[in-house]
């Protein structure tokens, strides 16, 4: 019998929608738990015994426990894609090196842009901006060559990039510009299975 996967979310949250679309791509029934971030229920004795920083998104499956959401693609990709098509082995490097963008200037750009108009994070909202369009300057140059992140067909690189991307303009931070990238974003909003995070005018904080 199969382990039942729990995943702990924020609903609002492109991590945690990263862990919630990969884990519908590939057609598992995992059950979604609410996180209280208001309520400061990540920072329970409870919760950080599964995420020692507090954040979300966590898997359960099982006695297994897996925290950060590109961790939690890899683990899904590997046990749960028979056909290896989401972490092929001949791509993993490249992968890799996406889920390290997915970490750093997605973060820091389209990311952190959406943390200070919806969420009121204190960031410099300018450079955020920055550097979001920096990221999409070299992303709509990489999906010129081709379809999808590393090849012809969508892997965890793309999972992993996508809600942010999708959800940029929430951050103030412009998608008309880049005609390659909204194109790739309708391809993954067409894959079966595909759902979506839900959209936060800014301003508004719940």
């Amino acid at each position: 019998m199969t382990a039942k996967l729990k995943i702990h979310r924020f609903a609002k949250s492109g991590h945690s929608h990263r862990a919630v679309l990969f884990a519908s791509l590939l057609g598992l029934d995992a059950e979604l738990i609410d996180v209280d971030l208001a309520g400061g229920a990540h920072k329970t004795p409870d919760y950080l015994a599964m995420h020692p920083f507090g954040q979300v998104p966590v898997l359960q499956e099982g006695d297994q426990t897996i925290w950060d959401s590109n961790a939690i693609l890899v683990h899904l990709a590997i046990n749960h894609d028979a056909s290896g098509a989401w972490y092929p082995q001949d791509q993993r490097a490249a992968i890799q090196a996406w889920l390290s963008v997915a970490a750093g200037p997605l973060f820091n750009g389209p990311c952190a842009a959406r943390l200070v108009t919806v969420f009121g994070a204190d960031f410099d909202h300018e450079r955020t901006k920055a550097t979001a369009a920096a990221l999409f300057e070299v992303l709509e140059k990489e999906l010129g060559k081709r379809p999808f992140l590393v090849g012809d067909k969508p892997t965890i690189a793309d999972v992993a990039l996508y809600s942010y991307t999708a959800h940029a303009p929430e951050g103030g931070v412009t998608l008309e510009p880049f005609e390659n990238i909204r194109a790739w974003l309708s391809r993954i909003e067409a894959l079966p299975g595909f759902v979506a995070m839900p959209e936060t005018k800014a301003g508004l904080l719940a």
